[in-house]
């Protein structure tokens, strides 16, 4: 251990006491301007309490001298916001679907509400882009379940797909294995001949005239004798290699014994007419609308 003199600070601040192999913790005092600046923000804390609402009553809270509230500031906000849109706004509600689409400066206005809103409340499912992912349609593909039409898609999007809706589509395809109308040997066959229908690969020694009958029998009522689908009950294209929850042997073979019958919101319930309009236009400018 070295003595004090060769370590002049220990000296003149003394030590914490604390020592590990010889070398001790001294007792430096903080920089002056360090404390300068935390005595300020001491200052400037107490400030804050007396101006701003900061300190939890039994029934309450303190309101400040500002009387200045998060909330009431927001709501102030959000009627500027109004008040600035609602030009627009009213002449988004007066124009049809194809006025805002043929005129661009409420084309571009009903671009960024409905962008603003399917952000909000359809991106969790379809994604930020409309690309879709498993069980949730690509809205950029021109392969649209219920139509793909501005009319069409103002009408899923007001009254949603199994929603509850009376209105809504209601259309869902049967499970055909596990409700006993099919055995499980003739639901792997007609899986593998759906797949041939878009030209993939099919297990070895499938008989695919079997499944061609067990399909003309089953599904045929929904998807059309040419597999090309039914938009008035939300029957796909089975000739196309676009594919709702995935194209698979297994996969078609779980849909086929178990069904399908996704929900989409009736968001007319949740959202005003003009962005429902807005939306619809949003989504139909996507790429895919017809």
């Amino acid at each position: 251990m070295t003595d004090s003199s060769e370590h002049p600070k220990e000296h003149q601040h003394g030590t914490t006491g604390h020592e590990w192999d010889g070398i001790h913790e001294l007792n430096t005092p903080l920089p002056r301007w360090w404390l300068w600046l935390f005595y300020a923000t001491i200052i400037w804390a107490v400030g804050y309490w007396i101006v701003y609402p900061a300190w939890p009553l039994v029934s309450s809270y303190t309101n400040g001298v500002f009387n200045w509230h998060a909330r009431s500031a927001v709501a102030s906000d959000l009627a500027a916001l109004q008040a600035e849109r609602q030009p627009m706004m009213a002449k988004l509600a007066d124009a049809s679907l194809q006025q805002i689409e043929s005129t661009p400066q409420l084309l571009d206005f009903a671009r960024a509400l409905g962008g603003r809103a399917f952000a909000d409340n359809c991106a969790p499912c379809h994604g930020s882009g409309g690309g879709g992912a498993k069980g949730y349609p690509n809205l950029n593909a021109n392969r649209w379940l219920w139509g793909g039409t501005l009319t069409d898609i103002q009408q899923t999007i007001t009254h949603g797909v199994r929603s509850g809706d009376d209105q809504g589509h209601q259309g869902s395809m049967p499970a055909f294995g596990r409700d006993g109308m099919l055995k499980r040997d003739d639901v792997v066959t007609v899986a593998n001949y759906v797949r041939s229908l878009s030209g993939l690969s099919t297990a070895p020694g499938t008989d695919l005239a079997a499944g061609a009958k067990i399909f003309a029998a089953n599904c045929a009522v929904c998807h059309g004798p040419q597999a090309k689908g039914n938009r008035s009950i939300g029957a796909p294209n089975l000739t196309t290699k676009i594919w709702l929850y995935g194209s698979d042997l297994n996969t078609i073979i779980d849909g086929v014994w178990n069904g399908h019958g996704g929900v989409m919101p009736a968001w007319g319930g949740k959202l005003d007419a003009v962005t429902i309009k807005a939306l619809t236009v949003y989504v139909h400018t996507f790429g895919g609308g017809e």
